[in-house]
């Protein structure tokens, strides 16, 4: 996609940080922007100050891990600015500490909303986006936690590990329907992520982690020397314009990644090992593509 003028695009968490700056640019290029987000107050500020760059903007208020009220803010969308053919899945919550202390309250809480959050988007939009035939783009936020993780920060990155892969497999499931799915793996931004926890709901709120307001600073500090939201927004845009999957634009990442993959493929052995396993495996997997695919388009027809 690189026409941007008159699309629709629907921003959840779109009132602060990387969603707000996803508003901005979008709107900038053109977009009619659908600001969703758990807090009144930002969104009427979010408003205020879009409407004053003159972006056009609606605001609702949305928990994301509300199936019902996900789907009555994608009607609420369609009756505003028409059908949406931008969904980014931007907002998310985060929680660190030791993992052996967690409790099942700090896992349903994190991965209600980065995982859910992720999951109750696609499944309100992805059908309506399909049955407009407009086609359109999908951006789901990860991290840089959805490829490494240490204890700290173990749930949040295992949310996150669960958005990379769904969002792969989302790509390639909407690859026939004129519709790109790009994962957001940002490392620093500067936003107010430090301040989810005073979102997290009331019947969540065993934890085992013991955050206060010192923790609260430091991260502050940890995220006010993080890239712009603005700024990332621009890599957003140029790689939803280069149908590109990953978007990564932080080059302090790459001594990580590699030693990560590098792992990775040294696990493997050689490849001219074992040669008789690798053809009979092979065999049964092409057997099995080529039965599924015969199964799936008797299910649900020719474009499956």
């Amino acid at each position: 996609m690189r026409d941007f003028q008159g699309k629709t695009a629907f921003v959840t968490g779109g009132a602060s940080g990387a969603g707000l700056g996803q508003a901005k640019i979008f709107g900038a290029a053109g977009c009619r922007v659908v600001i969703a987000d758990i807090r009144q107050e930002a969104i009427d500020a979010a408003l205020v100050e879009l409407r004053d760059s003159g972006v056009e903007v609606h605001g609702i208020r949305l928990d994301i891990t509300d199936r019902e009220a996900f789907a009555a803010a994608a009607e609420e969308s369609v009756r505003v600015f028409g059908p949406v053919q931008l969904l980014f899945n931007t907002a998310g919550v985060s929680i660190f500490g030791p993992m052996e202390r967690a409790t099942y309250d700090d896992y349903d809480w994190i991965f209600g909303v980065n995982v859910g959050g992720v999951v109750n988007g696609m499944q309100t939009f992805v059908p309506r986006m399909i049955a407009h035939g407009q086609g359109g783009h999908i951006v789901n936020t990860a991290s840089l936690g959805a490829f490494v993780a240490n204890s700290g920060s173990g749930i949040y990155s295992a949310s996150k590990f669960a958005v990379h892969g769904l969002s792969m497999a989302m790509r390639d499931a909407l690859s026939g329907h004129g519709i790109g799915v790009s994962v957001l793996c940002p490392a620093n931004i500067r936003s107010n992520i430090a301040e989810s926890v005073k979102t997290r709901p009331a019947h969540l709120s065993n934890s085992g982690f013991d955050v206060d307001q010192r923790e609260i600073e430091a991260l502050h500090e940890i995220y006010s020397q993080g890239m712009d939201p603005e700024e990332l927004a621009r890599h957003v845009k140029d790689a939803i314009e280069q149908d590109l999957f990953y978007i990564i634009p932080y080059p302090e990442a790459r001594p990580m990644l590699e030693a990560m993959f590098r792992q990775v493929i040294d696990a493997l052995p050689p490849p001219d090992t074992d040669l008789e396993g690798q053809e009979k495996r092979a065999k049964a997997m092409a057997r099995y593509i080529e039965a599924r695919q015969k199964m799936d388009s008797e299910r649900y027809g020719a474009g499956a």
